[in-house]
């Protein structure tokens, strides 16, 4: 008897280390210095979900690289239908490898999904978790050892950039890549109340592993925002302290070192936690240092997802409570900021975890060459800003209306599940237009635009005809922070400053000047006011004074000659 039951346990133990060694992860396989590529990762999953009911493989959309998005759900209910999910439990969705050379997050949620499929881990009674595996497809399969010139490992790594060499963490607004659309279709399908965002961080030298940022409270909005910042940021920091795992915020500093202080990240909503917060969900990002080991790294990452899935677990009915609330702000005729500036009067001080810095001559260049001494460690407190404060606000119309033959903006409005109706007949309508006054332009490509900056437009309230087909978008919708940053053309990240209507800012039709001559000289006599408006503008602008072309464009541009559709901003506001 005695004999079987060790036979017994011989036989157990040894299934145990089988069923253990089959679903190593690669990390774990290695020396701690090693990530599983592309094609590691997606086996990997798909073993995970054809051995546990508790996990789904879903492919999504094509990428830049013309491979599939994948879609890995865990629940513990063995069910996958979001529609259902959304009205019982919490979502968090976790995005890896957006920068496929931080793969940090990849290896991580590896682990985070073996765990939670064998019961190793407390498993979420309250929480579905959702992650794309690899981002940045095109990145991962571009495998190299040295574009992360000055990272920790591991070993081999994906690049930064996609297929098309886009960094798809500033392309959430503009949509250039497959990658984006189809992180659009995932987000949108599944509602997530939670976001992650893994990443690895450049800059300064300190002691932590890990770093965050949470999506800016201030304009997440005040029901939500004042929600994650006073009490679920402080619950994960503290979660991690207790796991021995020191964090501080990313550390975006006020100058070349954070000995002097730092300042919250502003996610505006080209970055992944600034698109997701347009939809009132919490967004994270997490950063763990780029001179760190690998292994303490990808550790960091997994410990910073269990903290927040077991926050998201105890509280979920409040969150997703809150998130509905959190709509309710922004409401027709409501002031809603577009522009936002650090608020330099509510600085606090945090307790940092340095090293000493210092300058010390270059070995290499005739210079003097910055130096983080880490046998000087130190604890001090540093300034720190985490407030922002509006500098420009709009009153939120109604809705907007939008010329179907603006298809490529419509496309976009609709893939981000923006409600709708079309104008059935042709009608006239009052609304509020808006003629682009002022702009900059970058004189570099940033991401495969030339983006516009400081714009400023006049506005005026008119009766315009518009045709049937035309699109209206209400506001009253839960897209409705989506409509205001992409279609106020003031906004930082709104389509105009992306480029979308550059064709209004040239002049498709002109005048010879020798034959205009003729008819500006009748023009100003039959019109004493554009004549006295004329002189005054001689009289008080010297340059104008000189300049007999800009004189006769003058009076051209204020005539009924001039074309009505240049720098007219094609996206009209119903404010009645």
């Amino acid at each position: 008897m005695k004999f079987l039951n060790l036979t017994i346990l011989f036989f157990y133990l040894t299934s145990f280390a089988q069923n253990n060694t089959k679903y190593s992860t690669i990390f774990e396989k290695g020396n701690g210095n090693q990530s599983a590529n592309y094609q590691e990762t997606i086996a990997y999953y798909t073993v995970l979900s054809h051995d546990f009911s508790t996990i789904k493989m879903d492919k999504m959309g094509l990428t830049d690289s013309g491979e599939p998005l994948y879609m890995i759900t865990f629940n513990p209910d063995k069910k996958f239908n979001f529609e259902t999910i959304q009205k019982n439990k919490a979502i968090l969705l976790i995005n890896n490898g957006i920068h496929a050379g931080e793969p940090d997050g990849i290896d991580a949620t590896m682990q985070l999904f073996r765990d939670l499929a064998l019961g190793s881990i407390k498993i979420p009674q309250n929480t579905v978790i959702v992650t794309i595996p690899i981002y940045n497809i095109g990145g991962a399969l571009n495998r190299n050892s040295t574009s992360r010139v000055n990272q920790e490992g591991p070993e081999e790594y994906g690049f930064r950039g996609n297929a098309r060499n886009y960094d798809l963490n500033r392309d959430m607004i503009k949509s250039d890549t497959r990658n984006t659309k189809s992180f659009v279709s995932i987000y949108h399908k599944i509602n997530p109340d939670i976001f992650i965002d893994n990443h690895v961080s450049n800059g300064a030298d300190y002691q932590y592993k890990l770093t965050y940022i949470m999506t800016q409270h201030n304009k997440l909005g005040t029901v939500l925002g004042d929600y994650m910042n006073s009490e679920m940021m402080p619950y994960i920091v503290k979660d991690l302290e207790k796991k021995q795992i020191p964090t501080t915020p990313y550390v975006n500093a006020f100058e070349e070192t954070p000995d002097n202080g730092f300042v919250q990240f502003s996610d505006t909503p080209r970055y992944t936690t600034g698109y997701t917060s347009l939809f009132n969900t919490i967004g994270f990002v997490v950063e763990t240092h780029m001179l760190k080991k690998y292994a303490d790294r990808v550790k960091a990452t997994y410990e910073y997802m269990l903290s927040t899935i077991a926050f998201t677990d105890l509280n979920y009915k409040k969150i997703k409570e809150l998130r509905l609330k959190n709509e309710e702000q922004f409401q027709p005729k409501k002031s809603y900021p577009i522009e936002w500036k650090i608020d330099s009067s509510k600085a606090t001080t945090f307790l940092f975890s340095g090293f000493e810095a210092s300058f010390k001559k270059s070995e290499v260049t005739t210079g003097q060459r910055l130096f983080y001494d880490r046998t000087k460690p130190y604890q001090k407190n540093v300034p720190y800003i985490k407030e922002y404060k509006s500098v420009k606000e709009v009153k939120i119309p109604n809705a907007y209306i939008i010329p179907k033959g603006y298809w490529n903006v419509i496309d976009l409005l609709k893939n981000n599940n923006c409600k709708y109706s079309q104008l059935k007949n042709d009608t006239i309508i009052t609304i509020e237009s808006s003629i682009i006054a002022d702009y900059k332009t970058s004189s570099q490509a940033y991401e495969g635009h030339y983006p516009h900056r400081n714009t400023k437009i006049t506005t005026t309230i008119e009766k315009i005809a518009f045709a049937k087909g035309d699109y209206i978008f209400p506001t009253e919708q839960k897209a409705v922070k989506y409509l205001l940053e992409t279609l106020e053309p003031e906004a930082v990240d709104s389509f105009f400053n992306w480029n979308f209507f550059d064709t209004i800012l040239q002049q498709k039709e002109g005048y010879s000047e020798y034959v205009f001559e003729y008819l500006a000289a009748q023009l100003i006599q039959e019109n004493p006011n554009l004549k006295i408006a004329l002189e005054e503008k001689i009289k008080n602008e010297p340059a104008f004074a000189k300049n007999s072309e800009s004189q006769l464009d003058w009076v051209y541009k204020h005539s009924k000659y001039y074309e009505k559709a240049h720098l007219q901003y094609p996206v009209y506001r119903i404010i009645q």
